[in-house]
């Protein structure tokens, strides 16, 4: 987490967070709460591996979130 506070406006990412593997093929395996939740391959996994390998952990929760997909901007409500 950054010194700046939550990954997050909600907290939700220090609540439940994302946690990733990288396979030996490069593949990046996306987990919340002990499942699977996106499998990403490919160009995108090479971006999100080289991403991930200089974020903090507030960071890392940001681009998991992103590349899954589960990542709230704030308006949809609007």
């Amino acid at each position: 987490m950054s010194a700046s506070g939550p990954p997050d406006a909600r907290g939700r990412l220090v609540e439940d967070p994302f946690d990733h593997r990288v396979t030996a093929s490069g593949t990046v395996l996306v987990y919340r709460g002990g499942r699977l939740v996106a499998t990403i391959s490919g160009s995108r996994a090479e971006r999100l591996t080289a991403a991930l390998e200089s974020a903090d952990e507030g960071r890392t929760q940001q681009l998991l979130a992103r590349a899954t997909g589960n990542y709230r901007r704030g308006n949809e409500r609007r």
